[in-house]
């Protein structure tokens, strides 16, 4: 496969990841805000901010929806969810004929779909219609992506990019509602407004009614961060996502026969079986933010390496071939 076809399958795939978690984030947050809480509303606007990796040129401006709108619809942010649909259009567009007709046709219909609802004001009703326009939309191209490409390197590299961007997201928003959620003190007590929050990580991730059905309903930090962090099967774990790069990474391998790849599968093997191995109580035994920042670092590794394998490779490494 050509390195241009592989980058923009990838990064086709990271952007609508990445596009996805940010309504997630958002909706969650907007239905937070309907609810009393002692966490003000600039806190809890500034986690947002974090969890999202600090978004260049955006702000919290003491105004919910101004931000909102922002990150939804303002182009000129990079990280806003239509920037980044418009960004895996684009990607999508300069490989069509790598990729199937159906998702071509699915893509750009979202594309078509967000631009309508764009407007220069935010309202309620905006919002409403646009979040889960997208999810279903990102939703449906995913599915069509399944039944409609062969399973070969291109939808491998769609797996790649999907997977790897859901496990640096968590990693993220574990890190920051550890640092700003769960860090407290022995003798503070949890009332009905911190368990919100829990909820409202767990929604976030898709995740409250899959960790009902394990857990209950009984919230604790230790079974939240278990479930994120460690579950074989949840597919918003940081382990399943991890195991899906991995058994990516192996297939595209396979089919290059594995040559000069030996370095990037040795980082993401080790930060697999980190991920298999580990017991939550040792995780918690040692600084748990820390922990959190190492996986995220390992995410970026693995990125660097694959870039270094497959995309940016010298011309002395083709030759090698």
């Amino acid at each position: 496969m050509l390195s241009r076809v592989a980058d923009s399958l990838y990064w086709t795939s990271r952007y609508l990841e990445r596009a996805e978690h940010t309504v997630r984030i958002l909706d969650v947050n907007i239905g937070l805000m309907l609810d009393k809480s002692q966490t003000s509303a600039e806190r809890r606007w500034r986690r947002v901010l974090a969890a999202l990796g600090h978004p260049t040129k955006v702000e919290w401006s003491d105004d919910a929806y101004a931000l909102v709108h922002t990150l939804c619809f303002d182009t000129s942010r990079p990280a806003s969810v239509t920037a980044c649909i418009i960004s895996a259009r684009e990607n999508a567009r300069q490989i069509r004929e790598e990729i199937s007709s159906e998702q071509w046709q699915r893509l750009n219909r979202l594309f078509h779909e967000i631009a309508k609802l764009r407007t220069p004001v935010p309202s309620d009703l905006q919002m409403a219609e646009f979040l889960p326009a997208v999810i279903d939309g990102i939703h449906l191209f995913q599915g069509v992506s399944d039944t409609t490409l062969s399973h070969g390197e291109g939808w491998q590299f769609l797996q790649l990019g999907r997977f790897l961007e859901r496990a640096s997201v968590i990693a993220t928003l574990l890190e920051v509602y550890h640092r700003d959620v769960f860090m407290m003190d022995e003798e503070d007590t949890i009332d009905a407004y911190e368990y919100l929050e829990w909820i409202g990580l767990l929604r976030t991730c898709t995740a409250f009614e899959a960790y009902c059905k394990v857990y209950t309903a009984d919230l604790t930090y230790e079974r939240i961060l278990e479930f994120l962090l460690l579950n074989a099967e949840f597919p918003h774990s940081l382990r399943y996502s991890i195991d899906r790069v991995y058994a990516a990474l192996e297939a595209v391998e396979q089919q290059t026969r594995g040559q000069h790849a030996s370095e990037l599968m040795r980082i993401a093997g080790r930060l697999k079986a980190q991920l298999s191995y580990s017991r939550m109580q040792e995780i918690l035994e040692q600084d748990t933010g820390r922990y959190l920042r190492s996986v995220l670092e390992q995410c970026w590794q693995i990125h660097a390496a694959i870039y270094e394998v497959y995309i940016q490779y010298s011309v002395q490494t083709a030759l090698a071939v």
